[in-house]
């Protein structure tokens, strides 16, 4: 009788140790895996960032948005630029802008608007336009702290011979080229193999895996594909001290004729205006393409209606497209595929579709468009 209490007594203490050691262990133990990262929740942050990351055609298609055509008519000269703030402030090449302070601006959406010329150097081929009126348009994401490498896939947007919003695409070719043109001290260059022409200059170089602004188009050789972009890391301190304290000259540079100096017709912007509502619409961006249509066709078509129209289109490819202009009119002929999703399965259907192109309130607007399947 003794033997067993005194078996029960052990047993109880026992299991009291016991409970005191595994309390002590896991209130050590458990805190300690706090920080460690669960397998699976680290399979869904992958899962999530690889669907995040976005294609080239969005790339392309968010940047657009904010590469803008300068035109300059006292010298007739067309070059490019981008939006860098949140200021309406637009970076650009100083020989883009040479012997100005006033300049227009076109959008991607082909809205104008006066700029002016708020920062100029004469040693750096750099000049920022401020335009208050765009202020509220997002700006385009720089690449501060990254420099790109030998192989990088890259795009160069811009107006080149006056074509507004041209895409190219090619790698970083060198790295680290210095060189002078006129007056002009190009310093780290970068070398690119994405074809540019005149009128690219001041138009960004994208970094294709990060969809980030890496420098300016500058530059190109009369022989071969090969153009120069100043890196956007080298000229940021200049470019924040202007939209700061804009400058209140400008400084004397001489001007001529130069090679950038291509005008472009109203038949090439109407032709740009339809390519630029396709590409809205094959990337879904429905707010964009009904902002293309002039007031008596939204007054006509709302928002929603003209949404719930292209709901179940999904890729448009242009086969082909040609203008005839009547005054300051133009008609844009186009002939185009489009996927179109019925009763759970996708068609490709083609279109004959007629655009009427003209001005409202000095803008070019889609006026009308009427379209027929082609059997």
């Amino acid at each position: 009788m003794k033997s067993k209490w005194i078996t029960s007594i052990l047993s109880t203490t026992l299991i009291w140790v016991l409970g005191v050691l595994s309390f002590f262990l896991i209130s050590d133990w458990v805190p300690a895996q706090l920080h460690i990262e669960s397998s699976i929740l680290t399979e869904i942050d992958a899962s999530k960032e690889d669907k995040e990351e976005k294609s080239v055609k969005e790339i392309i298609h968010q940047t657009q948005k904010s590469v803008v055509m300068i035109e300059v008519e006292r010298t007739g000269s067309v070059g490019s630029g981008f939006i860098y703030n949140n200021q309406g402030d637009i970076i650009t090449n100083a020989h883009v802008v040479a012997g100005t302070d006033e300049v227009k601006v076109k959008l991607a959406d082909t809205r104008e608007y006066d700029g002016t010329v708020i920062g100029m150097s004469t040693d750096t081929d750099i000049a920022l336009i401020r335009v208050p009126d765009i202020k509220d348009i997002e700006p385009l994401p720089l690449a501060k702290d990254y420099p790109p490498e030998l192989g990088d896939e890259v795009l160069a947007i811009g107006s080149p011979l006056g074509y507004q919003n041209t895409v190219t695409t090619g790698i970083i070719s060198g790295v680290d080229r210095s060189f002078e043109i006129d007056h002009y001290q190009y310093e780290n260059a970068y070398q690119f193999s994405a074809p540019i022409a005149p009128g690219n200059s001041g138009g960004p170089l994208i970094l294709i895996k990060s969809g980030k602004v890496i420098g300016i188009n500058s530059a190109a050789t009369e022989v071969g594909t090969i153009g120069f972009s100043i890196p956007i890391i080298d000229i940021l301190p200049l470019v924040t001290s202007w939209s700061e304290t804009p400058m209140t000259s400008l400084p004397s540079m001489e001007y001529s004729v130069n090679e950038d100096q291509i005008a472009s017709s109203i038949e090439n912007i109407a032709t740009y205006l339809v390519q630029y509502f396709y590409d809205s619409i094959d990337q879904q961006d429905y707010v964009n393409a009904y902002s293309l249509l002039g007031s008596s066709w939204q007054l006509n078509t709302s928002y929603e209606q003209f949404r719930e129209g292209y709901l179940n289109t999904g890729s448009v490819i242009i086969d082909d497209i040609y203008t005839r202009t009547e005054g300051e009119t133009v008609t844009v002929f186009t002939i185009i595929h489009a996927e179109e999703r019925q009763d759970k399965e996708v068609i490709t259907e083609k279109y004959q579709v007629e655009y009427k192109v003209g001005y409202e309130n000095d803008q070019l607007k889609l006026i009308s468009g009427t379209g027929e399947i082609i059997e």
